[in-house]
């Protein structure tokens, strides 16, 4: 198969953002990247910030053909978005491989739009855990190096040219060993199958979902540092603030982001209340009960 037949279901995607949308600060109001076609009917996968709180949406073929999309369905917990021709792309579908059967060190190719000029070979560097600070949390993302240059809803391939990825960040440390390898974060593909059906029939995962508390934290010296608070969000309610440290959940400490959230979400479902323990300077840290909710509920979806 040549590599022009090969990534033919490789598209480009444009979508449009709800003038209310709460991501619209931080994601903007017009995104561009790619997406794959994964059926026959025009079905498209893509990473999930390129269309979360759009209303309309476009997807352009490598002919240049441009298709009016709608929008389908979008899943917080692992990232993917979904979109669909309004007509028939007649373009064939990427089959999907295994993410998991892929090792560390094996060849793989990265695809973005724009024909085989875009695809770029590399390598599997890491296979980990990554933690978002948008409390986003991957038990085993794919990292590859070196770094494609648009990543945004690229198609990683393994050797077979099947689909094992999608491709979501752009890293400096893709090994965790910080040694600066520089690279790209792609969610699994392994993680849609077991959701597809539920985002086809609602738009989302079915079930009330994980607790979201609406901070953004980093790590800073073995410590988590709130960056910045959800405008509106469970959070900010309850009185957290934008520079305040995160010791612990319920007098359990939290020492990273991943810690952290596995904590959170072993308080229950959304809509439990989580007990935080926060420090503000150099007071003593306090506890701050935060009524969390679904994601999905703060944002403005169509």
């Amino acid at each position: 198969v040549s590599i022009a037949e090969l990534v033919s279901g490789v598209v480009g995607i444009k979508t449009f953002i709800n003038p209310d949308a709460r991501t619209r600060e931080n994601l903007g109001r017009e995104r561009q990247g790619s997406g794959i076609v994964i059926d026959e009917a025009g079905l498209v996968l893509t990473i999930g910030y390129l269309m979360v709180e759009a209303h309309a949406a476009e997807i352009v073929t490598s002919t240049g053909r441009t298709v009016p999309a709608d929008i389908v369905g979008y899943d917080h917990e692992t990232g993917f978005g979904l979109l669909r021709a309004i007509e028939p792309l007649k373009l064939k579908p990427l089959a999907f491989g295994k993410s998991a059967a892929v090792q560390k060190g094996d060849p793989v190719l990265v695809a973005s739009f724009g024909g085989p000029g875009m695809v770029g070979a590399a390598h599997v560097a890491a296979k980990r855990e990554f933690a978002g600070e948008w409390e986003y949390l991957l038990d085993e993302a794919i990292f590859t190096s070196p770094p494609h240059p648009a990543w945004s809803g690229a198609a990683l391939l393994n050797r077979e040219g099947k689909l094992i990825g999608v491709g979501s960040l752009i890293v400096g440390d893709t090994t965790g060993n910080k040694d600066g390898t520089p690279g790209n974060m792609f969610v699994p593909i392994d993680l849609l199958p077991p959701i597809l059906a539920d985002l086809l029939a609602d738009g989302r995962v079915s079930g009330s979902g994980r607790p979201w508390v609406g901070v953004t934290t980093t790590e800073v010296n073995g410590r988590l540092l709130v960056k910045s608070v959800t405008p509106g969000g469970p959070a900010e309610k309850a009185g957290v603030q934008r520079g305040d440290f995160i010791v612990g959940v319920g007098s359990e400490p939290a020492k990273s982001l991943a810690e952290f959230y596995r904590k959170v979400w072993a308080q229950g479902s959304a809509g439990a209340a989580i007990p935080l323990d926060v420090q503000h300077g150099a007071g003593e840290p306090r506890r701050v009960d935060v009524k969390s909710i679904n994601r999905l509920d703060h944002l403005k979806l169509k």
